[in-house]
């Protein structure tokens, strides 16, 4: 791939890819598997439609970046910043020892060892990098921030899903980015009231998609469905680092010799109509998300929305805690 690459982002719109690492990146095998790895693991099957992949999300992550000025290194480690997901995303936070259902961090823990054995070390090498430089994200603070703080990777996520879910439209998204700046290396908005409306939508989608009841039915449904085809040997964990539908083709030709593994997939297929009785009830705990956006005055200085809104402090302390839910399981 050399030259300009066109893009079309449905959060962004067009945008013209001119850098020939990036382009190089984007051909890689690692990222290229990210088109087969739903953003929200399995979440579809609740609400047909709504398929956006870790590589669509990767990408949106650069772009906005590279809109607001970032530099190259933080451009690439923002490109790159999901590559280590495994299939079905944060689902499998539920199935192996290295991840956390209330953090959702099993990504984070295996990311460097994840991307040191992969092609990406030499393809950054091949235009000058270390890769060493790309792997310290506490180098890059428009790209990563702990909760509650803005970063490039909880505004695309965020934006993203309320498009692909119908919260918001593209000339939304515009107005929203038209009052987001960068400012000492920090995302801040340019009004207090537009700091709370972004506060706002994200808690809408915290609550009704990435920490609601159908999310917490997702892991608790894919979950079981893995871990059961770990434990019979139906998949494998080098199988997660495929891809979504390779996982569920080796699951799926199992099941006709399996009652039990067909009936745990009909679970994950979200096939209600089921005839007997859930043997018991699973607790699931659900990570759960909130934002306390920065933002100017009418004087120009910065502050946190929960400084110049005293209520949002109260919303951060309800939504910065897990949430578990009673899933009946079989």
């Amino acid at each position: 791939m050399r030259g300009s690459v066109q893009v079309i982002d449905r959060v962004y719109g067009p945008y013209t890819i001119r850098e020939q690492l990036i382009n190089d990146l984007l051909l890689s095998p690692s990222m290229q598997r990210l088109r087969g790895i739903d953003q929200a693991g399995y979440f579809a099957v609740y609400q047909p439609g709504t398929e956006h992949s870790r590589f669509e999300h990767s990408l949106g992550v650069y772009i906005l970046l590279t809109m607001y000025g970032a530099p190259l290194l933080e451009r690439v480690a923002g490109l790159l910043h999901d590559v280590s997901h495994s299939a079905f995303s944060h689902c499998i936070d539920y199935v192996l020892p290295e991840g956390s259902p209330s953090r959702q961090d099993h990504q984070d823990n295996m990311f460097r060892d994840y991307v040191l054995a992969s092609e990406l070390p030499q393809v950054v090498k091949h235009h000058g990098f270390d890769i060493e430089e790309v792997l310290d994200h506490g180098k890059f603070p428009l790209l990563e921030q702990p909760l509650p703080d803005l970063c490039a990777d909880r505004i695309d996520y965020s934006l993203r899903a309320a498009v692909v879910y119908g919260v918001l439209d593209e000339r939304q998204v515009s107005h929203i980015l038209s009052r987001l700046l960068v400012r000492d290396k920090q995302w801040v908005f340019t009004r207090q009231e537009a700091a709370e409306e972004f506060a706002e939508l994200f808690v809408q989608m915290n609550d009704e998609y990435f920490c609601g009841i159908n999310s917490a039915l997702m892991f608790a449904r894919v979950g079981a469905a893995l871990r059961y085809a770990l434990e019979q040997g139906y998949i494998t964990t080098a199988d997660l680092y495929t891809t979504d539908n390779r996982v569920l083709e080796l699951m799926r030709s199992r099941r006709d010799s399996d009652d039990h593994l067909a009936l745990l997939l009909d679970h994950m297929d979200n096939k209600l109509d089921l005839p007997g009785e859930p043997e018991k009830q699973e607790t699931i705990t659900c990570k759960s998300r909130v934002v306390d956006p920065l933002h100017l005055d009418e004087h120009g200085a910065v502050h946190r929305l929960s400084q110049s809104y005293p209520a949002w402090k109260e919303m951060l302390t309800l939504h910065m805690q897990p949430r578990t839910f009673c899933i009946h399981v079989h």
